[in-house]
């Protein structure tokens, strides 16, 4: 069969379709009066849209204290009389600020819980600081009972700041009071340059106060605020994981409109927004945990707000009647150079570095590797030379899938002279075929195995990329964020699945692995073509446009790679073909092997009786 080429003929004929579309188009287009028409109902239904999407976005799912009016006398009766024993302390709205080198807290008298979570060092993609709590997208409260059966929630009490000094720890009491010496307390604990908190729920004097046969469930809420360009992008890395008392990572949809589940000895819960944390952390593991993740992403809308909505709600147990829970607040990066400082806690297992043995080499092999690289080079030249030395480990396999390729080339001319000599018989030719692979000493999925060996490479590269923390906002040649999408071109209008952008990146990625799958692919494609089939080389050129289609979107540093990883490897084949394989000696070392007598193992045995026995089976039927 006649191997079709593109030659200039193709290529007019191409440039005839396109030109015929163009022509299409023009004589299509709309009048004046027809885009005057769409652009009026273009903006009627953006309009209509943005509304819904800010009502949505700035409906209040997240339970908020009600406000009182301090000044009205009457209104500070009726919150006293609603909260009893619990109105001792004085109503008294305000903040106190706990901050330090790296993070900005507020925590409020009313609730006594953080409203404000402001990282120091770090800016959004529109160059805004990072916010975690901001303007009531979370609430933190306990849920109890009293002994004068009142249903009270701490979000609707006032609480006594008091700060004081541990060394160089900052502390923050407040205080719910029922008298001076009997009350309700969040402690927090802030030390110098870290973005960990101690966090401590304790009670004084309240085991005749609160009602120990009525459960109290810590509730915890949040929405997750938007920080990349990209909230599409930035949602497929936002999701709610959690550390079980025995070390397992769980982890709740992060596409799913809605996923719930409850859970037993939970550790540690994870809010995780990207490359953003917020983890509430319990020395003590929560016995059960009410579990649930809501997609607030509908679309690449760049009025969305939020990712996620996330919410926990777990029973704490009383001790002697009174209550004792030592927790810990973290508000930072999801970094685990940050994160690895409490290994105790375990908080690095919340970052996605991928399962199983991909995960692991994500985790101690590229990125340490990574950071040591861009310690002393630039970021984006660390990844070339950290794709460079992946390939030149990994060129041994390069080796031994090509000289596959070659082997299955020499035995090309008999493999077709099979096919013509039994192009009525399927099932002879196919044991004709093996009978000769067999005899050559050729395996035609030697070439698979090699192929598999660098998908943990692979996989673990693909979750290296988008969540590495070392890459955010590093700029590089025309990208500027390697851990998002570089942008060349922005487009008037939305193309499915491509985006609103032009990457370079991914093209030049694209065209790379089109040139490597011609090397790699296209012949052995050629060479296993049966009669009947669609042509296979069309896969060779639907890959690189799906990869062009699907990396659009990714992490620039991620096509970076990919266009320098397949260069090398273009490269590294080149040289094994020209300097180092000889195709006349492969040809002759198969002919010598096809003399020596060849040993059945068990799987080749049984296959080939297996075929003998339907060859019989076939030929007895035709008589």
């Amino acid at each position: 069969m006649e191997e079709k080429k593109l030659d200039v003929k193709s290529i007019i004929g191409f440039v005839l379709i396109f030109g015929i579309l163009i022509f299409m188009f023009y004589q299509n287009q709309p009048t004046p009066e027809e885009l005057e028409a769409q652009k009026a109902e273009q903006a009627r239904v953006e309009a209509a849209a943005k509304q819904a999407e800010e009502a949505k976005n700035d409906s209040a799912p997240i339970k908020q204290a009600q406000a009182i009016d301090l000044a009205d006398s009457t209104a500070v009766a009726n919150y006293k009389s609603a909260v009893g024993a619990f109105g001792f302390t004085q109503a008294s709205e305000g903040t106190t600020t706990l901050e330090n080198e790296v993070l900005y807290l507020e925590v409020s008298n009313k609730g006594g819980q953080i409203v404000e979570a402001r990282m120091k060092n770090f800016v959004t993609f529109d160059s805004v600081p990072v916010y975690l709590v901001k303007e009531g997208n979370a609430n933190f409260a306990l849920n109890f009972s009293t002994s004068d059966n009142r249903v009270l929630n701490t979000g609707d009490l006032f609480f006594e700041p008091t700060l004081s000094k541990n060394g160089d720890n900052q502390v923050l009491s407040m205080k719910a009071k029922v008298a001076d010496n009997q009350f309700l307390e969040y402690r927090y604990e802030m030390k110098p340059d870290e973005y960990l908190l101690g966090f401590t729920v304790r009670s004084q004097g309240l085991n005749g106060v609160i009602n120990s046969g009525k459960p109290i469930t810590l509730e915890w809420d949040m929405k997750g605020i938007r920080h990349n360009k990209s909230v599409q992008y930035e949602n497929r890395y936002t999701r709610l994981t959690y550390n079980h008392d025995d070390g397992n990572i769980s982890k709740l949809s992060e596409s799913s409109d809605l996923d719930e589940e409850t859970e037993e000895d939970v550790k540690w819960l994870s809010y995780r927004q990207h490359f953003w944390s917020s983890i509430l952390a319990s020395d003590n593991h929560f016995e059960t945990a009410q579990l649930s993740s809501k997609n607030l992403v509908e679309d690449e809308s760049k009025e969305t707000r939020f990712t996620k909505e996330y919410s926990t709600k777990a029973p704490l147990q009383l001790q002697g009647g009174e209550l004792s829970q030592n927790m810990h607040w973290y508000y930072g990066p999801t970094d685990v150079k940050v994160l690895d400082d409490y290994k105790e806690l375990g908080l690095a297992d919340s970052i996605p570095f991928g399962w199983g043995i991909f995960g692991w080499i994500n985790r101690y092999v590229f990125t340490p590797f990574y950071g040591m690289l861009s310690s002393f080079l630039p970021f984006g030249i660390a990844i070339i030379v950290m794709t460079i030395i992946v390939r030149l480990v990994l060129s041994p396999v390069t080796y031994k899938s090509y000289l596959s390729q070659a082997k299955m080339k020499v035995l090309k001319p008999e493999i077709t002279e099979i096919n013509e000599k039994y192009k009525d018989n399927a099932m002879k030719k196919q044991q004709e075929t093996m009978k000769l692979y067999n005899k050559a000493g050729v395996s035609p999925m030697s070439g698979c195995v090699p192929a598999l060996l660098q998908l943990p490479i692979f996989y673990a590269l693909f979750m290296f990329f988008p969540t590495s923390f070392a890459l955010r906002q590093k700029p590089f040649l025309w990208a500027e964020d390697l851990s998002s999408y570089d942008v060349i071109f922005n487009l008037p209008f939305t193309i499915p699945f491509y985006g609103d952008h032009v990457s370079l990146f991914p093209i030049l990625a694209s065209i790379a692995i089109f040139f490597y799958m011609m090397m790699t692919t296209g012949q052995s494609m050629q060479m296993q073509q049966q009669p009947g089939m669609p042509n296979m080389k069309f896969i060779m050129y639907l890959s690189p446009i799906m990869m062009l289609f699907f990396f659009n979107n990714y992490a620039s540093g991620l096509s970076l790679y990919y266009f320098i990883s397949n260069l090398i490897t273009i490269f590294i084949m080149l040289a094994i073909k020209n300097y180092i394989l000889d195709e006349d000696k492969i040809h002759a070392q198969i002919q010598e092997n096809k003399k020596k007598p060849k040993k059945e193992n068990r799987f080749q045995r049984k296959m080939r009786e297996m075929m003998e026995q339907a060859e019989e089976q076939k030929k007895t039927g035709k008589r």
